[in-house]
């Protein structure tokens, strides 16, 4: 079956779904993206990524060239006509199409470029990682400073992830300054005498909206949270450690940088929090 995108205001398919060479997104890495869980054809935090969305573009000075009415149903229609029944749904928004290749920012009625897409994962709940854990490494954190803005400019964490892969990894955790900021396309956890450490929302880290759902339901369900930086040893003699994202939902960390994380196995507290997190996440799934 040919995939169904969404480009502009059309849905056409994917093999016939073109934008210009002179797009902002395409020649400046001028644009905003979101990412949305589907789980039996309904999505995942929608809202939040809603809002997160309006503030990325609101960052960039980019206005929103959608409502969010509309934004849903692209998202539903796509999810139906390409089958989704667990998956992921992609949006882009770029500046658009300046005419030239300029530093300077297009007119403000430059129309954007809006894209959707999605694809099919089969299982996405029932990951096997989430039973043997991930194995990372930590690496310098080289990006730019407004890593609360969620922008294309993915470069940086693509070659960290390659790099962990070169390693036998699973993946990589930043560092700067002497303490972890987050994964490569993830927050990061540690679990400690019962309670989960995080650093706290600023321009440092995204702003992630499974981490946002997540510590909703932890302190519901009265774990206690410290939301301050820790450091990679702090995290090596963690008795657990975690990462959240869209796609990953709650995902245990057993070893970093070659030393093992409590017992070197996924640990209980970040079992059960996988477990409130997909339990209350498809009961509010619209």
């Amino acid at each position: 079956m040919t995939r169904i995108v969404y480009l502009n205001g059309s849905y056409v398919p994917e093999t016939e779904a073109t934008v210009s060479i002179f797009d902002r997104g395409f020649v400046m890495g001028d644009a905003v993206y979101e990412v949305t869980t589907v789980l039996g054809g309904r999505l995942i935090d929608f809202d939040g990524h809603m809002t997160r969305l309006k503030r990325s573009l609101g960052e960039l000075r980019m206005a929103m060239p959608l409502a969010e009415a509309e934004i849903l149903a692209a998202h539903r229609r796509l999810v139906e006509e390409n089958g989704i029944t667990d998956g992921m749904i992609y949006l882009q928004i770029s500046r658009g199409n300046a005419g030239d290749r300029d530093f300077v920012f297009p007119p403000a009625d430059t129309p954007a470029t809006v894209v959707m897409y999605g694809w099919d994962k089969p299982g996405l709940a029932d990951n096997p990682a989430a039973r043997e854990g991930l194995r990372i490494i930590t690496m310098p954190d080289l990006r730019w400073a407004r890593r609360d803005i969620k922008t294309v400019q993915l470069l940086y964490p693509s070659l960290a992830k390659m790099e962990a892969k070169a390693q036998g990894k699973d993946d990589a955790w930043f560092v700067e300054e002497g303490t972890v900021t987050e994964g490569t396309s993830n927050n990061a956890y540690i679990v400690a005498g019962g309670r989960i450490i995080t650093r706290p929302t600023s321009h440092d880290i995204l702003h992630g909206i499974t981490r946002a759902s997540l510590l909703r339901y932890a302190r519901e369900a009265q774990i206690t949270i410290e939301e301050r930086p820790f450091t990679v040893d702090e995290a090596q003699q963690a008795d657990e450690a975690f990462i959240t994202s869209a796609s990953q939902f709650v995902m245990p960390v057993v070893e970093i940088d070659g030393v093992p994380v409590g017992a070197g196995r996924p640990g209980p507290v970040t079992q059960r929090l996988r477990e409130i997190y997909l339990e209350e996440s498809r009961k509010a799934a619209i």
